[in-house]
C-alpha cells in the first residue's frame, strides 16, 4: 500500500461513516496522510479526526475511534492506533509488499507515475506579464495540473516573446483578461529569454528559473553549466543517465530487473562500498559487446570482469533490497504522488526540482552501498537484480520529474 493508496482508504472510511450515520460531517475532499516523524507511533499518521470533530460536533478523539474501526479492516493495513488528541497512526501489513508495490507502479506507469486526478473537476485559468520567469512558470504549473486531470487556460497581458518558443512556452490568449484571472507573478528574472538562452541554453535557463520559490530571486549563472556536484541540475540529471548506463550493463551481463514467476530466496550479498565523490565519479564504462574486454566500475578504476550470461533470477528477499541503504530512496519514490499533487495544488514548481534532487541523492547513496552491478568476479544474483528494479525505478522518476519541469533528461551524459 503507497501513502496514495493509503490516503485513499482513510477517505473511503470517512465516506463510510458517513453514509452509515456513525459521523454527521461533510466528507473532504482528499485526507492528508503523512509518513510518521521520528519518535512518532507506526509508518503513517493524519489529523482527519481533528478536522472533523468540529462539524460532527464530537470529540476528536471518538471521530477518531469510529474511523479506526473501519480503517484497520482494510486490506494491508496492519494496526491502527490513535495518539494525543486524536491522530490516526497506521502500521502498514508487510512492508516489503509495499514497497514492491511502489516499484510496480513505476513500472506499469512509467513517466506517468504520481499523475493522477484529484483536479479533474477543476478548470483553471492562468494568467502572467510578459516576463520570462512568468512565463516559464505557468508553463511548468499548466503541466503539473495537467498531470493532476484539471483543464487549465494560460493567457498573457501582451503578446509572447518569440523566443519563448525556445524554452517550450506556449500561450493561449494575450491581452487583458474580462474578469480577474489566476495570476502567475514569480519574481522577475532580470534577463530576457534570449540572454538566458544564449548564456545557459533552454535546459538550465528553465531549472534556474523554477528551482527557486517563486518568491525568491531565480540564480542564473554560469554556476548552471557546472559538470560537478555544486550544481544540483547536472546531479539529477547524472543520477538519471547513471540509472540507464546500469540497465544497459544489466543487459550486456545478460540479466534484468523482471521478477521470474517463482520467486527464491537469496543471500544477502555484502555491500561493497566505494570511495570518490558523487559530483565527478569515473565515467562507466560498459562490457564489450561481445565479452571481450573489462568494464569498470562507476565509482573505481578497477576492471569488472565480464560476467557471462546467466538464466534469469528473482528480485530476492526482503533484507537485500528493503535494507537500511534503500529506504530512504523506497521512500521517496513513495511519495512522489503526493508531492506532484501539492506542487499543483500550490502552482509550486520548485517543489518538484527539490524532489528530484533529493531522489538523486538518495540514489546515490544507495548506489555506493548496494552495486546493482556486480563488482569484482562477482555473479550476477537475486541481489543484484533487486537493485537494478530500485535503480530503475528511481531514474524512471526522475526522467518524469524533469518532463513536468520541461527539461531533457539525457540516457548520456
Amino acid at each position: 500500500m503507497t501513502p496514495a493508496d493509503l490516503s485513499r482508504t482513510v477517505l473511503h472510511a470517512v465516506r463510510r461513516a458517513v453514509d452509515e450515520d456513525a459521523l454527521r460531517a461533510p466528507v473532504p475532499a482528499r485526507v492528508r496522510v503523512e509518513r510518521t516523524r521520528p519518535g512518532g507511533s507506526g509508518d503513517y499518521a493524519c489529523a482527519v479526526a481533528l478536522q472533523l470533530a468540529g462539524p460532527a460536533a464530537l470529540p476528536a478523539l471518538e471521530v477518531a475511534r469510529i474511523l479506526r474501526e473501519r480503517v484497520a479492516a482494510e486490506p494491508g493495513v496492519g494496526r491502527v492506533e490513535i495518539t494525543g488528541p486524536g491522530f490516526l497512526s497506521f502500521t502498514l501489513d508487510a512492508p516489503a509488499v509495499g514497497d514492491r508495490a511502489v516499484l510496480d507502479a513505476v513500472r506499469e506507469q512509467g513517466l506517468a507515475y504520481g499523475h493522477g486526478d484529484a483536479l479533474r473537476d477543476e478548470i483553471l485559468q492562468f494568467h502572467h506579464a510578459r516576463e520570462v520567469r512568468a512565463a516559464v512558470t505557468a508553463h511548468a504549473v499548466r503541466r503539473l495540473v495537467i498531470s493532476q486531470g484539471a483543464r487549465v487556460r494560460v493567457s498573457c497581458e501582451q503578446a509572447s516573446d518569440p523566443d519563448w518558443a525556445r524554452l517550450g512556452v506556449t500561450v493561449d490568449a494575450h491581452g487583458t483578461p474580462p474578469v480577474p484571472l489566476t495570476e502567475v507573478r514569480p519574481v522577475p528574472a532580470g534577463a530576457t529569454a534570449g540572454e538566458l538562452l544564449e548564456r545557459l541554453g533552454p535546459d538550465a535557463a528553465r531549472w534556474g528559473l523554477l528551482r527557486p520559490a517563486g518568491h525568491d530571486r531565480a540564480a542564473l549563472g554560469p554556476e548552471l553549466l557546472v559538470q560537478g556536484e555544486a550544481n544540483p541540475l547536472f546531479r539529477v540529471r547524472y543520477a538519471h543517465a547513471r540509472t540507464r548506463a546500469l540497465t544497459r550493463g544489466a543487459a550486456l551481463l545478460g540479466f534484468t530487473a523482471e521478477p521470474a514467476p517463482h520467486p527464491e530466496p537469496a543471500p544477502y550479498a555484502e555491500r561493497a562500498t566505494h570511495g570518490g565523490s558523487h559530483a565527478e565519479p569515473a565515467p562507466y564504462a560498459e562490457p564489450a559487446a561481445h565479452g571481450v574486454g573489462p568494464a569498470r566500475s562507476a565509482r573505481s578504476a578497477q576492471p569488472v570482469p565480464y560476467t557471462p550470461h546467466v538464466p534469469p533470477v528473482p528480485y530476492g528477499d526482503a533484507a537485500v533490497l528493503y535494507d537500511g541503504a534503500a529506504r530512504p530512496l523506497l521512500d521517496l519514490l513513495a511519495d512522489h504522488p503526493g508531492v506532484l499533487l501539492a506542487a499543483a495544488r500550490h502552482r509550486a514548481p520548485d517543489r518538484v526540482a527539490r524532489q528530484l534532487e533529493a531522489v538523486a541523492h538518495a540514489f546515490f547513496d544507495f548506489h555506493d552501498s548496494c552495486p546493482p552491478l556486480p563488482v569484482g568476479d562477482e555473479k550476477p544474483s537475486a541481489a543484484h537484480r533487486a537493485r537494478l528494479a530500485l535503480a530503475e525505478a528511481a531514474g524512471t522518476v526522475l526522467a518524469g520529474g524533469l518532463s513536468l519541469l520541461g527539461i531533457r533528461a539525457p540516457e548520456h551524459l
